[in-house]
């Protein structure tokens, strides 16, 4: 039987490249995106499209509902992958601005995964993986909004790994470091007139989304599959120093370039 799996944010990136090499390994891909344009656009790739804003509660309900009914409640993987990012000096953010990234990049995924599980968990197998960033292992000066969303969400997924222990479903984080997608020219940039740039060393170490890849194929194919996978060098690099360095100094590390 061929394994169907959703993937959101499909509108360009990750999760388009995504859909693309999935479609071709045979699997069923289910490509979810914000913008009605959008979802006509994965109809024209031939890709089987549903229209999800993770905003909002009754576009996910929806959603979800259509999944249900369009695999016969028998869903094999979920990606969340659907996010962006709301970029400025913490001081500069409103309450209305961090709750809509948190709605984004956390809420609506809790609720479209919690609405999904009933047709994951009655056939004892499946994936949940997640799209987190390096941003969800340090955070960075005029990065707080998003990196916040994305440690909430790396805290979130390690709760639902423990939690469907046993079940065959199995949860994993993939966490890109700097990627050549469309998301930094759609980050909302709180203050237009001194906007957040990437470091030039994270320019120097930039791949192409296709990096993700490989780690996407191993998350849904291995037997065991890893609880994070790093993308980019400057990931692997910042998930070890994270570790081994006092704060303070990772603090000096983070300062000097950003």
């Amino acid at each position: 039987m061929q394994k169907a799996i959703l993937i959101t944010g499909c509108s360009s990136g990750i999760g388009l490249i995504a859909a693309q090499d999935l479609r071709n390994r045979g699997y069923r891909v289910l490509a979810a995106c914000r913008k009605p344009q959008d979802v006509e656009n994965m109809h024209q790739l031939g890709l089987e499209a549903v229209e999800l804003d993770l905003d909002d509660s009754a576009s996910v309900e929806r959603a979800a509902a259509q999944v249900i009914d369009m695999t016969g409640g028998r869903l094999y993987g979920l990606f969340n992958n659907g996010g962006y990012g709301v970029y400025g000096p913490l001081s500069a953010i409103s309450r209305q601005q961090l709750e809509q990234q948190f709605s984004t990049n956390l809420f609506g995924t809790h609720q479209l995964t919690q609405l999904l599980l009933p047709a994951m968990l009655p056939h004892g197998e499946g994936r949940i993986i997640q799209t987190s960033s390096v941003m969800g292992l340090v955070s960075s000066a005029g990065r707080g909004a998003y990196a916040a969303s994305k440690f909430a969400l790396e805290a979130w997924s390690d709760a639902l790994r423990m939690e469907l222990h046993g079940t065959g479903i199995q949860v994993s984080l993939i966490e890109p470091g700097p990627l050549t997608t469309h998301f930094t020219q759609n980050v909302n940039q709180t203050q237009s007139d001194k906007p957040v740039h990437n470091p030039s060393i994270a320019r120097l170490l930039t791949l192409p989304p296709e990096a993700v890849l490989p780690k996407l194929r191993h998350a849904l194919e291995s037997p065991r599959a890893k609880l994070r996978y790093p993308v980019t060098l400057l990931a692997h690099a910042l998930g070890i120093l994270r570790r081994v360095l006092p704060g303070r100094m990772l603090d000096w590390l983070m300062r000097s370039n950003g």
